[in-house]
């Protein structure tokens, strides 16, 4: 069956539920932003396989909405499907919002998954249709039940996360929290989100590919913790370490039969961004829902002293596996003979060799104009080869359990033209200036992303993706709420302040359609730098331990601090690095950490 078909029969069904439009959303039932392949709901629907979108069908209308990152992905991978591409961030372009506001009739159905939207966003969409008096129908995954050979959920082993690396037991993390409910007003609190219970419960897993995550729900009282998972992935140990905590373990699905029992006059906090809007609909009367961020969300964003350790740890493991990547790279006899899928092939054995356990995302890895789709994946199926010039991107990162990494370098495969040197120059620059910046506390990621923008728009161009996003230890690769970006959030609780402890990748880019994408990007760990009569300040430590390459640069077209801050970086990784490597690969690594 063909999507242009697919979409005809959901209409069908669509018309024997009353439903006058259906939407269909990227997630699973924890809102994350990855998810295993039994969620795939939209792409089976669409064909579209990137993140952070969806797609809205009517009686004679579909369409899908995806952001800058996947303009040109969607062109390709819709086309022939019927279903119209809606570029957020464009001038001119609608809004889902405005969609169903203008093609949903008087007295009209809206459907959707309820399981599967956050509550945040349903409640959105309620109030963009409140004026046509609408009826909701959340209760219903009809494109999964059009999914004759859906994958199974399925559940893996989990395991502990040793309090030596995490600095903090589960029993205080949860005794924290419950601080906090207190401070809220809360008697019970639900966590859905995996990455915060698995930063909770010191648990890691595999449920979610990349993710090391573990399927299951959290519900918190001020006596009780019960842990919503599959027994049977949990080993001994891990069962003995969360009943140590105080923690009883129910069966994963109970927990939809669990909320509904939740007696009146509980006041339950839930996260309304990440708690799906099922939850509102199933809890009895007289039950207070209390929304407002998971108090773990931002505890686990600030990592404490033992897992700033092992973040230096992880990444000294994960610039070495770069290290040999970037020499194999440089010497293969035959880098023409080479495809994308051979590089991040062979990147991968690097960083197992490293003791990675997992990558902490796909790898993309993009020649040439494949590079100008920020987020490009390489398939069996559709692939190019390496070529002996223009510009290779590789975006890539693994899981350690000392840390997560996440790194961008673009490197030069031969013959550039002077627009790809500059730039990259230009890049570069923008880079530096958010890696070095110095500032007083109390700024947050919006204060600061105009620094890396700037050398962009002194030549009237910019990138359609934020600068940075926070990363978890030894958990999901982008985790918030810390962030460098250009806009600034209503919500209060997504634009914290930067405090030492917290980490944000720094990965500007300049993307050419369809001729080449430049993107550079290291961890910046956030830490103290004195304080003097105006206050404390702050700056950022790189993490990342990787050189950039200097073959593509214009010199000329850099500050003297900005050369002097490359050649200081690249100092530091020379040194950090070149005792554990081959010593044809420190020689190697002497040449290319040359001072500009």
């Amino acid at each position: 069956m063909t999507k242009k078909e697919l979409v005809e029969v959901l209409r069908e069904h669509m018309k024997q539920e009353g439903i006058d439009i259906f939407v269909v959303t990227c997630g699973d039932f924890h809102g994350s932003e990855y998810y295993s392949a039994y969620f795939n709901t939209l792409t089976f629907l669409t064909g579209f396989t990137g993140e952070s979108s969806v797609a809205a069908v009517t009686a004679d209308k579909a369409g899908l909405w995806t952001d800058g990152r996947y303009h040109l992905q969607a062109e390709r991978e819709l086309k022939g499907s019927g279903i119209d591409l809606y570029k957020v961030g464009l001038p001119g372009v609608k809004s889902l919002q405005d969609f169903l506001k203008e093609e949903m009739p008087e007295g009209g159905t809206l459907g959707f998954d309820g399981r599967i939207v956050p509550l945040g966003q349903a409640q959105a969409w309620e109030k963009a249709l409140e004026a046509k008096q609408v009826k909701v129908k959340a209760d219903r995954d009809l494109v999964g039940e059009l999914w004759e050979d859906r994958p199974a959920q399925e559940f893996h082993e989990a395991f502990l996360l040793p309090e030596e690396i995490t600095g903090e037991s589960a029993a205080s993390k949860i005794a924290r929290v419950r601080d906090e409910m207190k401070k809220q007003g809360a008697t019970m609190h639900l966590i859905t989100g995996l990455s915060d219970i698995g930063w909770l419960l010191n648990v890691r897993g595999a449920d979610v590919p990349r993710n090391p995550v573990v399927f299951s729900f959290v519900l918190m009282t001020e006596e009780n913790v019960t842990w919503y998972v599959t027994k049977e992935a949990l080993p001994e140990n891990v069962r003995a370490a969360v009943a140590a905590a105080g923690v009883t373990l129910r069966p994963y699905e109970a927990v939809w039969e669990d909320i509904r029992h939740i007696p009146a006059g509980t006041k339950l906090l839930v996260d309304g961004m990440g708690v799906c809007s099922y939850v509102k609909s199933a809890v009895k009367e007289g039950v207070e829902l209390i929304t407002a961020p998971n108090p773990t969300t931002l505890m686990k964003c600030v990592k404490n002293e033992t897992e700033q350790k092992a973040l230096r740890i992880s990444h000294h493991k994960d610039g070495l596996a770069m290290v040999n990547f970037l020499y194999w790279l440089a010497h293969h006899p035959d880098i023409e003979s080479l495809s994308e899928i051979d590089a991040s092939d062979y990147l991968e054995n690097c960083r197992r060799e490293q003791g990675a356990f997992d990558l902490s995302f796909d790898t993309i890895a993009a020649m040439g104009p494949n590079a100008a789709m920020a987020h490009y994946a390489a398939t069996p199926e559709k692939f190019d080869m390496l070529k002996k010039k223009g510009l290779f991107l590789v975006d890539s990162g693994g899981q350690y359990l000392e840390g997560t990494t996440d790194i961008t370098r673009t490197m030069a495969m031969g013959p550039l033209s002077e627009a790809e040197r500059h730039h990259y120059t230009a890049v570069l620059r923008s880079h530096i200036r958010l890696a070095t910046v110095i500032f007083p506390e109390g700024i947050c990621g919006c204060h600061l992303d105009v620094l890396a923008r700037q050398p962009m728009w002194d030549e009237h161009i910019d990138y359609r993706h934020g600068t940075g996003h926070g990363v978890g230890f030894c958990l999901n690769v982008h985790e918030g709420p810390n962030a460098f970006r250009i806009s600034i959030p209503d919500n209060k609780a997504l634009r914290p302040a930067f405090v030492p402890g917290m980490v944000t990748t720094d990965e500007p880019g300049i993307y050419i359609d369809n001729e080449y994408g430049i993107r550079i990007e290291n961890e910046l760990l956030c830490v103290a730098d004195g304080e003097s009569e105006y206050g404390k300040y702050l700056k950022f430590e790189s993490l990342t331990l990787c050189p950039y390459d200097l073959t593509p640069v214009n010199k000329d077209e850099m500050t003297r601090p900005e050369i002097e801050a490359v050649n200081a970086y690249h100092e530091h990784v020379y040194q950090a690095l070149k005792d554990d490597l081959k010593s044809e690969v420190a020689a190697w690594l002497y040449e290319v950490t040359r001072p500009l």
